[in-house]
């Protein structure tokens, strides 16, 4: 049912270029939940699987030398948006009422690197279908508004292109979202918002052990409380600093990855009643555009204390 899925969202991404596939399929799978059609079981524990591959294959697409060419200066920036943006939307998230769960994938995902972040911590908060959901539709919401008014707001901020690239690498969730909002300024820009990004990108697994050490979260037989899918992420970035993958082949890995991820967020949605998210009532939405203003004031921030 999965890989149905992900090719009827494929299919209706290229009758709707501008529209990535895997919100589509996202918005398929809720489609097929809310209209009755019946869903094979273990359809959830299937989408969480194939959720752990994306992430794991998302590592192929970094490497250390990335990271090191971006500079202490805007090295720090990153950790620092990384950090502002999950502690604030977690404050956030408890002023506002919001659920401990939701609060977290929410935070992840727009600290990080919108779903595929939110992927990493679901079972390490136990979320609920329903959470997890409800957190995609907040990133992928805010990260395509981002596509539209973050290059509106370029030129009365002052921003050359490639102050504008970090800014929008720094503050957009999927990667996705960064590369369509950078490349309204040019080479020069998307170059720079891709480094960033995926530097973002790069404290994913730090963050899921943090996170699974503080909530307690252990595993059976391992010392430490990390996922297997994140060391498996962390392999993969070793992998490609290495050298020992051909460079012909990321083409292909980054075309598998989201392959794996529509599929899986076709899952997801195909095992979420809207009757549920409707209960999450509208904090969650108020939530996740306060998040979207706290990532982006403190890039802005970041890029103007470090010159662009």
């Amino acid at each position: 049912m999965l890989g149905a899925g992900a090719a009827a969202a494929y299919g209706l991404h290229r009758a709707l270029p501008s529209v990535p596939s895997i919100p589509l399929a996202l918005g398929l799978g809720l489609l097929v939940s809310n209209v009755g059609v019946p869903v094979p079981g273990g359809t959830s524990r299937a989408a969480s699987t194939v959720l752990r591959a994306g992430v794991v294959l998302l590592g192929f697409t970094l490497a250390a030398g990335d990271v090191r060419a971006l500079g202490w200066a805007r090295l720090a920036v990153v950790v620092a948006v990384v950090l502002m943006s999950f502690f604030g939307t977690r404050w956030l998230g408890r002023r506002l009422g919001v659920s401990g769960p939701l609060t977290l994938l929410t935070a992840a995902g727009f600290a990080i690197c919108g779903a595929s972040a939110i992927a990493a911590l679901r079972d390490v908060v136990r979320a609920e279908d329903e959470e997890v959901t409800a957190a995609i539709g907040l990133v992928t919401l805010c990260g395509s508004l981002a596509i539209v008014v973050l290059p509106v707001l370029r030129r009365p901020l002052g921003l050359d292109a490639e102050a504008f690239g970090a800014w929008t690498g720094a503050s957009v969730h999927d990667v996705g979202q960064v590369v369509a909002t950078a490349s309204t300024a040019g080479t020069a820009a998307l170059a720079a918002a891709v480094v960033v990004k995926l530097t973002r990108v790069l404290l994913l697994a730090p963050l899921v052990a943090g996170v699974s050490l503080v909530l307690g979260r252990t595993v059976p037989g391992r010392p430490f409380p990390i996922p297997i899918f994140v060391l498996a992420f962390l392999a993969a970035i070793a992998l490609r600093t290495s050298g020992a993958i051909p460079e012909s082949w990321f083409d292909t890995l980054h075309t598998v990855q989201t392959a794996v991820l529509t599929a899986a967020l076709f899952g997801i949605g195909a095992t979420t009643r809207l009757a549920d998210l409707r209960r999450l009532g509208p904090r969650p939405l108020l939530l996740g555009l306060l998040a979207w203003l706290l990532v982006a004031g403190v890039a802005y921030l970041g890029v103007v204390v470090t010159g662009g």
